[in-house]
């Protein structure tokens, strides 16, 4: 069927731009767009127009660090919910993480979380593998195995490789088959047993806590294996200030290097944990402000390239208990884009900006066609209204745990509509 999206504020983060236009659909994949109300006469006439009223339509998006908890504890999260809540956030792909139970490190163990994928959840999943068996850092998988099983990049998340030897030898295999290794930029050593950042406020609280060099310490580990091995690498959060500068000298050495960060490190402090509130228990821990800004900062100037919500669902049980034993981790799918939008209305980071982190970057750095808006990307898109005021209630949430840091915050931005490949999977009527 196709599509045309009239009177829309377009989202073009590839054309970094914002402005009227219109938007048509043919056989899933855009068409092509113009400026204006509507295209003129003598266009092609559409299956169904939709009306956007002057919200804002933009490239779905595209989510790296999912954690979905099938196999293993789908009382938590499964594909179904995971994709129902990325669906209800404009989440038009998920790049799913490895760290289920088992880990997904054999091509039997991918080609289930693919299949259960295909089978129930509305968006488009894309699943990684580990990068040692077990997450344990002694064994790499077999990734030629695991890239013609589909594996989208290869990880062991938080479980840092310790023995450098087995670290180099995973990654000169992956470079030698191009493939994208994601890495966990801590010291495992210093952050071991930590739960705050070290400072006034963990003393204060009295915290275990770790200093801000031990990302600092494991982004420089790492990068000097990428600079040995030249492998294609992305560190999945950096939150800090101090890692930033070894971030920009080896994008100026020619580095194949990128680096996200979680959104809640950029919208969220130290403070927040407050009377030990545990759903604000994260990995790495909530920062300072001088590093929430200094973050910022780097979004907006594109030394940090991808924004996502590194969704880690956890139930009641894992949550309701001291803050030291707590689960780290918040579920974030439907929470990405509103909370995304603080930023936004802070001044902080404009609307090309912000789909360029969470779209059009994440995309490319997969090697994805999707996060444009330009003519023959596949029709991915999220139709919102950046203004629209809410409360937040978890209990309203989609995913199956409701471990959220913005419970009862007052947001704005609502999600209206979500297509994948032209198909509505969420809303589609303003």
């Amino acid at each position: 069927m196709s599509l045309l999206f009239t009177n829309a504020r377009l989202i073009d983060p590839e054309a970094d731009r914002d402005g009227p236009g219109w938007l048509r659909v043919e056989n899933g994949r855009i068409a092509e767009t113009g400026p204006g109300p509507g295209p003129g006469t003598g266009a092609p006439a559409a299956g169904k127009a939709i009306d956007c009223a002057g919200r804002c339509l933009a490239p779905g998006i595209v989510d790296i660090g999912v954690k979905v908890s099938e196999p293993g504890e789908r009382h938590k999260e499964s594909f179904r919910s995971a994709g129902m809540a990325a669906a209800a956030g404009g989440v038009t792909t998920m790049v799913t993480r490895p760290d289920t139970l088992p880990a997904i490190d054999s091509p039997e163990t991918l080609e289930f979380a693919t299949r259960r994928a295909r089978e129930v959840s509305p968006v488009r999943v894309l699943p990684m593998s580990a990068l040692t068996k077990g997450r344990e850092g002694r064994e790499m998988v077999e990734i030629g195995f695991m890239l013609d099983a589909g594996a989208a990049a290869f990880t062991d998340c938080d479980n840092v490789i310790t023995d450098n030897k087995v670290a180099s030898r995973c990654l000169a295999y992956a470079r030698s088959l191009g493939a994208l290794v994601i890495g966990h930029a801590q010291d495992p050593g210093l952050s071991r047993g930590a739960v705050a950042t070290s400072g006034k406020f963990a003393s204060l609280l009295g915290l275990p806590s770790v200093s801000p060099m031990a990302e600092r310490i494991g982004l420089d580990r790492d990068l000097a294996l990428v600079e040995m091995t030249g492998v294609r690498y992305h560190a999945d959060q950096i939150t800090t200030a101090r890692a930033l500068p070894r971030l920009e000298r080896a994008r100026a050495a020619g580095l194949d290097v990128s680096a996200g960060i979680g959104i809640h490190h950029l919208t969220l402090n130290e403070f927040d944990v407050g009377d030990y509130r545990t759903f604000f228990k994260l990995k790495p821990p909530l920062r300072s402000e001088d590093d929430r800004m200094a973050v910022v900062e780097a979004v907006a100037s594109g030394l940090i390239d991808i924004i996502s919500s590194m969704h880690t669902p956890q139930d009641e049980e894992s949550k309701r208990l001291p803050f030291e034993e707590a689960a780290s981790g918040a579920v974030a799918l439907e929470t990405l884009l509103p909370a995304a939008l603080r930023l936004y209305h802070a001044g902080a980071l404009n609307l090309a900006q912000l789909f360029r982190a969470m779209a059009l970057n994440p995309a490319a750095r997969l090697g994805l066609d999707c996060g444009r808006l330009s003519a023959g990307a596949p029709a991915d898109l999220v139709l919102f209204d950046p203004d629209a005021p809410f409360v937040l209630d978890r209990f309203t949430l989609r995913s199956k745990s409701k471990n959220t840091p913005f419970d009862g915050a007052r947001m704005q931005g609502k999600v209206l509509g979500t297509w994948v490949g032209g198909r509505p999977v969420f809303g589609g009527e303003t």
